[in-house]
Formats: C-alpha cells, sequence, structure tokens
C-alpha cells in the first residue's frame, strides 16, 4: 500500500471498522458528520467507560495501560487503544466489545490496525491481541496474520479515497447489518435501492416480452 497524502486530516481507528461494516456508514459518520444511538451503541458507550479512565498498572510482569493513544504516520491513523498490555516491550492490544464474535471481520480489522499503529509507534513486532466481548465475558485471542494485515491495508486504502473524495458512496443493501446498524433511519438504502429494482424489473420484463 502506498503512503497517504500528508494534506488529509489523519483517520480515526473506529472509521476502520465502520469501513468494514459499511464503507457508507463510515462516510455518513466521518463525512457528513451524521450519528445516531441506538442500544448497541449505547452499550458500547457503557462497556468503553472503564477503558476512558486510563493510567497504568503491573501485574504479574505485565504491564497493562489504558486508553494509550495511538497513531500511524503511514497509515495516516489516530485513535485510542481500550488497553495495550506489555510482556517486555512486546505490545498486546485489547479492544472491547459488547455482544458476541461476529460474522464479519470488523472487529479483527480495527484491532489489527491498532497492532500496526504499535509497530510503527515502539518499534516492536505485535504478531496478536484480544477482542473482549461482554456477552460472553472471554477473550477471542486474534493473530495478526498476512491475509488480515493486508485486508486492514486495503480496507484503509478504500476509507482513505472515499474521505479524499468527499463523496458518500450509494448504498447497498444488507439486511442483516442495516437492521443492527443505529444509522438505518437517515441512510434509508431500502428507499434508494426501490427504483433502482423498479428499473431493472422493468428492463427484465421488456427482454423477456422481445427475446
Amino acid at each position: 500500500m502506498t503512503d497517504l497524502p500528508a494534506e488529509m486530516d489523519p483517520i480515526p481507528l473506529s472509521a476502520v471498522q465502520h469501513a468494514v461494516y459499511c464503507l457508507r456508514q463510515a462516510a455518513l459518520i466521518h463525512l457528513e458528520r451524521l450519528w445516531a444511538e441506538n442500544r448497541f451503541t449505547a452499550e458500547g458507550d457503557v462497556l468503553h467507560a472503564v477503558a476512558d479512565k486510563g493510567g497504568s498498572r503491573r501485574a504479574r510482569g505485565l504491564r497493562r495501560v489504558l486508553s494509550l493513544p495511538l497513531a500511524s504516520a503511514r497509515l495516516n491513523l489516530t485513535g485510542v487503544a481500550d488497553l495495550v498490555e506489555f510482556q517486555g516491550l512486546v505490545p498486546f492490544p485489547v479492544e472491547y466489545k459488547r455482544g458476541k464474535p461476529k460474522l464479519h471481520r470488523a472487529d479483527e480489522v480495527q484491532l489489527c490496525a491498532q497492532a500496526l499503529c504499535l509497530e510503527e509507534m515502539t518499534g516492536q513486532p505485535v504478531p496478536e491481541g484480544a477482542l473482549f466481548y461482554a456477552q460472553t465475558k472471554r477473550r477471542v485471542v486474534v493473530p495478526f496474520d498476512a491475509p488480515l494485515r493486508a485486508l486492514t491495508e486495503a480496507t484503509v486504502a478504500d476509507l482513505a479515497a472515499v474521505l479524499a473524495s468527499r463523496q458518500t458512496p450509494p448504498p447497498t443493501l444488507h439486511k442483516t447489518r442495516c437492521r443492527a446498524c443505529s444509522l438505518l433511519e437517515l441512510c434509508r438504502p431500502e428507499i434508494v435501492a426501490r427504483p433502482v429494482r423498479h428499473w431493472r424489473d422493468r428492463m427484465l420484463a421488456k427482454a423477456l416480452e422481445n427475446p
């Protein structure tokens, strides 16, 4: 991946997760500055309140740093890690999430983006991290392998292109993700998609009438 233009504003790490979930959602939030709360976002806010207290502590030879600021000049990223554990000099990022592990990789990509920032900041390899899910109360260890790193960098590049263009992508209706999205009423993908479906159906009907 090529380096991003220096004149661009830094990309929030949270936007990378939004971009994997839905690139349009990321643009609505970070370009159009739209936001809406729902039960899922409220639960996430409560969960992150603990990490937002910040601070550092040692336990059993492990140094734990809460709310650690992160940045990557190469990827033009900035944000805050919920928790980073240091075993010696090696960082191990931990991200708190509501709910349980998901079928898509948005959480993993956000965590990997944190790891890329940590590698640039510390000069140390970050081979893995963890996602802590409130519903299961368990950590899921995430190896930062080559495919995940490639997906993360590709997502950052796609998001950077959208932000640089200042154009919000058109909606793509995804029943499961749209239903859980706090921006559903602001996005209204079904309203935009309906005329397209009608046009497609009319064209198909004409083609069948005149083979």
